[in-house]
Protein backbone atom coordinates (compact mmCIF):
# COMPACT_ATOMS: atom_id res chain seq x y z
CA UNK A 1 0.00 0.00 0.00
CA UNK A 2 1.09 3.46 -0.64
CA UNK A 3 1.96 6.07 1.96
CA UNK A 4 -0.53 9.33 1.71
CA UNK A 5 1.36 12.40 1.49
CA UNK A 6 -0.31 14.67 4.36
CA UNK A 7 0.00 17.35 1.74
CA UNK A 8 -2.08 15.60 -0.35
CA UNK A 9 -4.79 15.13 2.02
CA UNK A 10 -4.31 18.85 3.03
CA UNK A 11 -6.30 21.09 0.57
CA UNK A 12 -6.35 24.40 1.08
CA UNK A 13 -6.02 25.88 4.41
CA UNK A 14 -6.72 22.71 6.45
CA UNK A 15 -4.40 22.21 9.81
CA UNK A 16 -2.51 18.61 10.52
CA UNK A 17 -4.59 18.56 13.47
CA UNK A 18 -7.78 18.65 12.21
CA UNK A 19 -7.11 16.57 9.60
CA UNK A 20 -5.44 13.31 12.20
CA UNK A 21 -8.67 14.52 14.34
CA UNK A 22 -10.73 14.21 11.21
CA UNK A 23 -9.00 10.62 10.52
CA UNK A 24 -9.50 9.75 14.05
CA UNK A 25 -13.20 10.33 13.93
CA UNK A 26 -14.07 8.25 10.40
CA UNK A 27 -11.74 5.49 11.73
CA UNK A 28 -13.87 4.97 15.24
CA UNK A 29 -16.94 5.09 12.36
CA UNK A 30 -15.55 2.51 10.64
CA UNK A 31 -14.93 0.18 13.58
CA UNK A 32 -18.57 0.77 14.85
CA UNK A 33 -19.93 0.08 11.46
CA UNK A 34 -17.84 -2.90 11.08
CA UNK A 35 -18.73 -3.73 14.85
CA UNK A 36 -22.69 -3.37 13.90
CA UNK A 37 -22.63 -5.33 10.21
CA UNK A 38 -20.38 -8.14 12.63
CA UNK A 39 -17.90 -8.20 9.92
CA UNK A 40 -14.16 -9.47 11.07
CA UNK A 41 -11.51 -8.21 8.31
CA UNK A 42 -7.56 -7.79 8.43
CA UNK A 43 -8.09 -4.14 7.47
CA UNK A 44 -7.42 -1.45 9.83
CA UNK A 45 -10.02 0.89 10.32
CA UNK A 46 -7.28 3.92 10.56
CA UNK A 47 -5.73 2.71 7.29
CA UNK A 48 -8.68 2.74 5.67
CA UNK A 49 -9.98 6.18 7.05
CA UNK A 50 -6.29 7.45 5.76
CA UNK A 51 -7.71 5.89 2.28
CA UNK A 52 -11.24 8.20 2.19
CA UNK A 53 -9.45 11.08 2.69
CA UNK A 54 -6.64 10.68 0.75
CA UNK A 55 -9.34 9.97 -1.96
CA UNK A 56 -11.49 13.22 -1.14
CA UNK A 57 -14.53 10.99 0.01
CA UNK A 58 -13.75 13.06 3.22
CA UNK A 59 -13.24 17.01 3.41
CA UNK A 60 -11.93 18.81 6.54
CA UNK A 61 -14.41 21.76 7.52
CA UNK A 62 -12.67 24.38 9.33
CA UNK A 63 -14.58 27.69 10.45
CA UNK A 64 -13.50 30.73 8.46
CA UNK A 65 -11.33 33.41 11.05
CA UNK A 66 -13.33 36.83 11.33
CA UNK A 67 -10.95 39.26 11.30
CA UNK A 68 -13.13 42.15 11.80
Amino acid sequence: MKRASLDDMLTGKESRYALVIGVAKRAREIADEFKEEGLITDEKPVLLAIEDFKNHKYNILEEEDDED
